[in-house]
């Protein structure tokens, strides 16, 4: 779990995973990021006294970054490093209310698919489509509210934006990342590069996509993210992607491991109905509301 300047949005996180049945037998690191500046200073030192005071899971590892690295390094890094120490990870951020189901559906995912090289990471939110979805389907690419990936996934992530735009460019897969046209996902990787972002998260998805892998996603959401309220570096405030939390457990009966089309379908109809200014240059709606999904802090 990554961690900055909120206290309230990690206490809400941390209890919402301690009411899954499986948090007394999860290890549980904490990274906290070091202040960005003075102002920033007392609010980090609050979150760190709540972390220090966790309690209910197997174990609770701190690890505090002396210094501000920024989400995108933040997560890189402590990722990178988790899983030199172990095989799989379940990643969140302090902004991400879960179901009490979410940790049997990740732990269940990743036991699954563990030697599926086809799949390459497991994602617990879900879009609010009007269209309905299947209990379970797989999209190509990866996603990052709320995910987990084992060492072999996380291997494949390559931090050079321009390389993976040159890659989509050469493969004529523009459209496809984009979801048709639908959402500009190319144009927030375009601003990765001109250095406009700092996003992890839209190099995550555009290096599982290339690769051709897929991500395992619930056709009911197990996250609500609770940091789109301008409390965070990277949005204004939005309800476009709120969401109810699925008080359902999620039935893993077969599943077609395959890019599901009818979930394309239902993301892409959501997108066009609620993405404005696609096409031409990305207004700022996009850049700071829309690339909320791409990036949360």
């Amino acid at each position: 779990m990554f961690v900055y300047a909120r206290t309230e949005h990690t206490r809400r996180t941390v209890e919402s995973l301690l009411r899954n049945t499986g948090a007394a037998d999860s290890e549980l690191i904490i990274y906290a990021d070091g202040a960005r500046s003075s102002k920033d200073e007392a609010a980090v030192e609050e979150v760190w006294r709540y972390v220090n005071s966790v309690a209910g899971f197997k174990s609770v590892l701190l690890r505090r970054r002396e210094k501000n690295l920024g989400l995108a390094e933040s997560i890189i890094s402590g990722v990178t490093e988790v899983l030199s120490e172990f095989e799989r990870i379940i990643v969140l951020e302090d902004d991400m209310e879960v179901s009490k189901h979410f940790l049997n559906y990740m732990n269940e995912g990743l036991d699954r698919f563990s030697n599926d090289e086809r799949v390459a990471s497991i994602h617990a939110y879900c879009f609010p489509v009007t269209m309905p979805l299947p209990e379970l389907y797989f999209l190509r690419g990866a996603d990052c509210w709320g995910w987990a990936t084992w060492r072999r996934g996380w291997q494949l992530f390559n931090g050079d934006g321009a390389y993976l735009l040159s890659e989509l460019q050469r493969r004529n897969l523009l459209s496809d990342f984009d979801y048709g046209g639908t959402f500009p996902y190319s144009q927030i990787l375009r601003d990765q590069i001109a250095g406009e972002n700092d996003s992890w998260a839209i190099r995550w998805y555009a290096s599982i996509f290339l690769e051709n892998k897929l991500s395992l996603n619930p056709g009911s959401s197990l996250l609500r993210n609770i940091g789109t309220d301008a409390s965070g570096t990277h949005c204004d405030v939005t309800a476009l992607y709120d969401v109810r939390v699925s008080e359902r457990a999620v039935v893993f009966d077969d599943i077609e491991v395959q890019d599901s089309a009818p979930a394309r379908l239902a993301i892409e109809r959501f997108f066009r109905a609620s993405t404005p200014g696609i096409g031409g240059k990305v207004k700022r709606w996009v850049k700071t509301s829309v690339q909320k999904i791409a990036d949360a802090k």
